[in-house]
């Protein structure tokens, strides 16, 4: 899910070494189409999932560098560094526990459950697989194989709005005054 296809796959190879050495983690990436390609990378600080403008220009500089040494990109591109956002796409199986208990879309590339969408609670992972109490049911968890998620994304609404809100305010506690 960090990357769809197998071109992005060969682009993390290359990249997430790059972003671990400056002090980052790649959370997702894609490579898209068009009139010119864009590379889409979002990534995080591993310590506190933060990622500010400093942050975005100093990772697509050591990326850059790395691109036009490796230039494993045919043709002319642009480089995007975000954040993931507060309503972020969970790429990984630990994201799935970090964001326990805030509501999820869950797409798959298969049927489960005799659907592909989800959307509910999340529950957390169990033995590679991550958990998801479905809306309107408050009583069942379903347990989806990891491996089976296309997509997976934070649904933006008042409760991760106040958790976004509770974050900023004890950075900004935290922060040095200059």
């Amino acid at each position: 899910m960090r990357g769809k296809t197998s071109e992005d796959k060969q682009l993390l190879e290359l990249l997430d070494p790059v972003a671990e050495a400056a002090g980052y983690e790649i959370v997702r990436l894609r490579l898209m189409g068009g009139n010119t390609r864009r590379l889409q990378i979002m990534a995080e600080r591993p310590e506190d999932g933060e990622m500010g403008i400093d942050d975005c220009t100093k990772l697509s500089r050591a990326i850059s560098e790395i691109l036009d040494a490796a230039d494993p990109i045919e043709g002319e591109y642009a480089l995007e560094v975000s954040s993931p956002g507060i309503d972020r796409p969970l790429t990984r199986l630990k994201d799935f526990d970090t964001y326990e208990g805030l509501e999820v879309r869950i797409e798959l590339d298969r049927l489960a459950d005799g659907r592909k969408r989800f959307k509910g609670e999340l529950a957390g992972t169990e033995d590679g697989a991550v958990g998801i109490n479905p809306e309107g049911d408050d009583e069942t968890t379903v347990y989806i194989p990891f491996d089976w998620i296309a997509e997976a994304k934070l649904v933006l609404n008042d409760q991760l709005m106040k958790r976004g809100e509770q974050q900023r305010a004890a950075r900004l506690q935290s922060e040095p005054e200059e």
